[in-house]
This record gives C-alpha cells, structure tokens and sequence, in this order.
C-alpha cells in the first residue's frame, strides 16, 4: 500500500459504535478488567495503554503514520518540536558528551545548545552545515551527537545527508535531521543514512496554525532510549492535539506539493526585482546548492526568503503596505506568512552570529500558502514597489 494511502487508512481500531472517523480520547488514564491485568500491562508482558503521560491512542495514531511516511522503525511524539529537540539530547547524552551541530538551526535550538546542554557538561561545536570538511574535523573521540536542518531556517541552507552519515560510519554517533521544512513528502532523511528525524509538527503537518506538536522518528533503539526520558519528564503530546495532526496528515501530500508550487512560482516572479538584493529558493539555479536540492528533495518546499534593500526600515514599510499577507512568527501554515527573522525567531542571535548564517537586517522569510498564486505575487509586489 502506498505511503499516502496508507496516511489516510492507518487509524485507532473501531469501537462497537462502528465510527468511520477517530473519536478523541480525552482520557488521563485507562481502565483495567483486574489486578492481574494491571500487573502485566505494568510489566510489559500485555500490551495496553496505562496512562496518556506516555501512551494513547490518538498520539499513537499520529506517530504510526508518520513513522510509515519516514520510513521509520518508531517514533515518539511530544507537546511541542521544541520538547523533541530537547528530549533527543537530554535523553541519548550525558556529561562528557561532545555534539556537532551546524550554525543555522532555529534560534531556541542554538539557545538549548549553549546555554542548557552546557550546564551539564554537554560541549558543542558549530559548524558551517554546508562544509563537509568542518564536520570531519570537528569529530572527536566523545562526540555521540550530529544535528541539522536540512533545509535550514530560515536560510535554506541544505545538507548533504548522505554525505554527513557516511563521514560517521563506523563510529559511535547519532546523526539528527530536523525536517520541518522539507517534510517526509518533499525528502526522508532515514533513507539517506540519518538515525533520527524530527519535526515541528505545529508547522506543516498541521498546516493551518491550530496546534502545537512534535515528533522524532527513527531507530527503534534510540526511540526506547528517548522515550524512557520522555515518560518520565512528561512532556506529552495532548489527545486533541493528535487528533488533529493525524487528520492534517490525510492531505500533507497534495498540501506540500501546492506549497512548492507556489513557493517556485513566487521566487520566479520576484527575482530581480529592483527593490530586492536577493531571492533564495533551494530550487532556483541560482541557490547555491541548486544541485542538492534537486537531488535530495523532490520538490523545493514551501518557504522562500527575500532580502530587502535598505534593512529593517525598509522591511518595516513593506510590512505595512502587506494587504493580507500574515505578519508573524510561525510558518507552514495554509496562510501565506512573512517574519523578519532578524528581530525575531533569531533575534537573540549574536550580529556576528546571524551574519555566518545569512541574516541580514533586510531577510524577510515567507512562509508561502495555498492562496491562488497571482494574489500572492500582487500583493507582495504591490508593496515591493512602494518601497
């Protein structure tokens, strides 16, 4: 059965009232039909649920298609991508531990890796995600910890997977892709030799801005690993947000697919417009990594960045002049979405900092939506040319 069919079909059991869609289960615990049948859910000798701290049926649901859309042997989903992130260090490393992590992550990421995992004696070292050479060389004999995006926010930057998983082989490190931006539609890192994926299940998977989610997927020895950390610190993905997540996924192959549509049809209306430095979409010719992209994603996804001339002010007059395009911080959304990442996701970024990563005071990143395609080049042109 194919992947999408199966991202449909794949649901909780029926119950006796014979439903068509999932019903919620807005439960904290679950019933037993005797002691004897308690103590051997308890000790793993049955199967069942205990308690929706770690397991439940509608989180379940969620996290069997997603691991099927990543090809994934388990997985485990948790309240926010931020809380996975965070669950996949605290709960594979220890003190001692070196990790190996590309600059151009998400700002709470960076603000995880340098001011929490340090406490505990974690060290980390940035790399620039597109230098092969840097990785290599800034391997060492504890480092059990690799981390990107793939691609990055916000500047779509791409890594080459395969080529990062063959500089481990043979050693003792957990390679980690974040795939928020591509989805398990658009590339799936475990294909390409990465033992773990995670998502922001708030973005794209959602796709319309309701809830808040996460998931990492993978190997089935480092999930039990994870999802010991996890049961015991709670850091639960809640019934309903499931529920929803799991219906989203139904259409996240059509969505992703008019996502890119749009971004591509947007980044070619917009390059070389006189009031812009620059348009980066990982599937223009002129992005850096153009090849790449082609090669390991099967569309260019949906966020595209522009650079405005004149920094900030000038972003400021164009956000005004937006007629319905959406001013904030979030992303993936049906909605077409611009954020200055600048003064904000990356705000707490260093000025040297952002600018190893590509962003200015002029980058604007838009999260391009499903609205008809000649409203979002009006609009978007429109104030463009009132600059």
């Amino acid at each position: 059965m194919k992947k999408q069919t199966q991202s449909i079909r794949i649901q909780v059991p029926k119950s006796h009232n014979r439903e068509h869609s999932v019903p919620l289960y807005l439960t904290s615990s679950f019933t037993f039909e005797d002691a004897e049948q308690s103590k051997a859910v308890f000790a793993d000798e049955i199967e069942g649920n205990i308690y929706s701290r770690f397991m439940n049926p509608n989180v379940d649901e969620f996290v069997s298609k997603m691991c099927v859309l990543e090809n994934a042997e388990d997985g485990i989903a948790f309240s926010t991508g931020m809380a996975a992130i965070f669950a996949s260090m605290a709960g594979l490393l220890k003190s001692g531990d070196h990790i190996i992590a590309s600059k151009a992550l998400f700002g709470s990421a960076i603000q995880i890796l340098t001011k929490i995992t340090s406490k505990w004696g974690i060290e980390c070292t940035f790399v620039t995600g597109s230098d092969l050479d840097a990785w290599k060389n800034a391997i060492k004999p504890n480092t059990k910890f690799m981390f990107c995006e793939s691609p990055s926010n916000p500047g779509l930057e791409l890594i080459d997977i395969q080529a990062l998983s063959d500089l481990k082989a043979g050693k003792d490190i957990v390679l980690v892709v974040d795939n928020c931006f591509a989805t398990p539609i658009l590339q799936t890192p475990i294909d390409m030799g990465a033992d773990l994926v995670i998502h922001s299940a708030t973005k794209f998977i959602d796709g319309q801005g309701r809830v808040l989610g996460g998931i990492i997927c993978g190997k089935k020895e480092l999930i039990q690993e994870i999802r010991f950390f996890a049961r015991h610190t709670g850091p639960s993905l809640s019934p309903f947000n499931a529920w929803i997540l799991s219906k989203s996924l139904e259409l996240l192959d059509l969505r992703m697919q008019k996502h890119s549509e749009n971004a591509m049809a947007l980044a070619l209306a917009l390059d070389g417009h006189k009031a812009l430095n620059v348009v980066n979409y990982p599937f223009l010719p002129a992005h850096p990594q153009y090849e790449l992209a082609k090669k390991q994603m099967k569309y260019g996804g949906g966020i595209i960045t522009i650079d405005i001339k004149g920094g900030f002010e000038k972003v400021n007059a164009f956000s005004k002049q937006l007629k319905f395009i959406t001013i904030s911080s979030n992303l993936g959304d049906s909605r077409t979405i611009m954020t200055h990442p600048g003064s904000t996701t990356h705000s707490k970024l260093s000025i040297e900092d952002k600018a190893e990563v590509g962003i200015t005071d002029g980058l604007v990143r838009i999260s391009v939506g499903l609205e008809h395609i000649d409203d979002l080049i009006e609009d978007i042109t429109q104030a463009l040319n009132k600059l």
